[in-house]
């Protein structure tokens, strides 16, 4: 019995599994159940163990016994399962639900015959799925694999662009990674990461199109948070009249084809210009569209990022999501507490949801949590401290919610704190 199997039996799922057809169809025709009983596993209540004594370890602490409730304060990333299951493979997507997350991403690309697919990158098919590993398809690729060799890593850069669906659906996800001193294809998809694992990715898991997204989420009975991923390709795409207006319109298209209502949808976009269109062409998503920010990222930037805030207010966004170091920087005591970023966006009065819980792997190997933790390393020294980042996002910067790679370790803390 495969992991998607046993998955599959535990939210009461009831349909046969079956091998995608030649016209790129859906993978199997599964129907779920909403998932009402939640199972947090281990992980939330050893982090809590890992914590420094005080008033917080003590509340979290408390909750161990509770109930947990699915809450629309915990959002899914890349399906909320992907510290163990591939990303954006329905396996991820059950995961994530099976811990409470109450929202679900899909990142939207699209394909060569300009069909939508739930892809992180558009460009990132050779680290996320084993396509190099299919010669007609790897030839296929902008950059087909070519190995290590004379002290030059291997290489590849495969993209949603270049295939059709019908060419994506046979493809098997993978965990996000790659092995730059592949000498082989096969060698090529190895890489991934210590904190990860490849324990759940062994089967064949399919890449979403958009409309299988949108239909398992619905049966779930969750909300969803797609995001017009930033093309690499020249717009429009392939001389053809497929305008950047023209995909930010098709993927709301597809949520109304679906019949999904505008309220249970946030939409999300890099680029600026696809928010202001969707306030303007289709203003009953665009007034809870979600404008991604990391225009910070850059030396010298960061001030610019909080001076736009006000902007992006007069615009009529409601929603911003900037990365979890935007939010928080430490004061003269040590003590972790809302930076500049928080402070404005408070002011204009948006609303505010971060990115990405549990993306760094360890945070008490000497990396301090890398680039998510970056205005707080010199207070992050070991595991638990992930908990003392999002109290004071929760508390004191006021998040609406928060994107994880693990969906129990926010809804934990969400149900301790009556997150709903």
């Amino acid at each position: 019995m495969s992991t998607f199997q046993k998955l599959a039996i535990l939210c009461l799922c009831a349909t046969a599994i079956a091998a995608p057809g030649s016209n790129g169809g859906p993978q199997h025709a599964l129907r779920v159940k909403p998932i009402k009983r939640i199972s947090l596993g281990p992980r939330p209540y050893w982090l809590v163990d890992q914590m420094d004594e005080g008033p917080l370890k003590n509340k979290l602490a408390s909750c161990s016994e509770k109930e947990m409730k699915p809450t629309d304060w915990s959002i899914s990333h890349r399906g909320g399962g992907t510290l163990q299951f591939p990303e954006h493979t329905t396996e991820s997507i059950i995961a994530g639900t099976r811990m409470g997350a109450g929202i679900q991403e899909c990142d939207v690309t699209f394909t060569k015959d300009k069909q939508l697919v739930c892809r992180h990158d558009q460009c990132d098919l050779h680290t996320t799925t084993n396509v190099v590993n299919i010669p007609e398809l790897n030839a296929k690729c902008t950059v087909p694999f070519k190995p290590a060799a004379n002290g030059q890593p291997a290489t590849a850069k495969c993209c949603t662009s270049d295939f059709t669906l019908a060419e994506i659906k046979t493809l098997c996800a993978k965990m996000d990674a790659s092995n730059d001193a592949a000498t082989t294809p096969a060698e090529y998809l190895e890489g991934t990461a210590l904190w990860r694992t490849d324990l759940y990715a062994k089967t064949c898991s399919r890449v979403n199109t958009l409309k299988e997204y949108i239909t398992l989420v619905d049966q779930l009975g969750l909300k969803f948070t797609p995001e017009l991923k930033t093309p690499v390709v020249p717009m429009p795409f392939n001389g053809s009249d497929y305008t950047q207006e023209k995909f930010a319109q098709q993927m709301i298209d597809e949520f109304k084809a679906a019949g999904i209502k505008p309220e249970r949808v946030y939409a999300q976009s890099f680029l600026y210009d696809d928010v202001l269109y969707w306030l303007k062409a289709e203003p009953k998503f665009g007034r809870q569209a979600v404008l991604l920010d990391d225009t910070g990222d850059l030396p010298g930037t960061f001030p610019t990022a909080v001076a736009n805030l006000k902007k992006y207010a007069k615009a009529g966004v409601k929603i911003i999501a900037p990365p979890l170091p935007y939010l928080v920087k430490v004061d003269a005591k040590g003590r972790i507490v809302p930076s500049e970023y928080a402070i404005e966006a408070k002011k204009q009065k948006l609303k505010i949801i971060t990115w990405s819980l549990e993306r760094s792997g360890w945070l008490g190997d000497g990396s301090a949590g890398g680039y998510y933790f970056a205005t707080v390393a010199n207070v992050t020294n070991g595991e638990g401290d992930v908990y003392n980042l999002l109290h004071v996002l929760a508390q004191d910067v006021g998040v609406i919610g928060v994107f994880s790679d693990w969906s129990a370790t926010v809804t934990y803390y969400a149900n301790c704190f009556g997150l709903f």
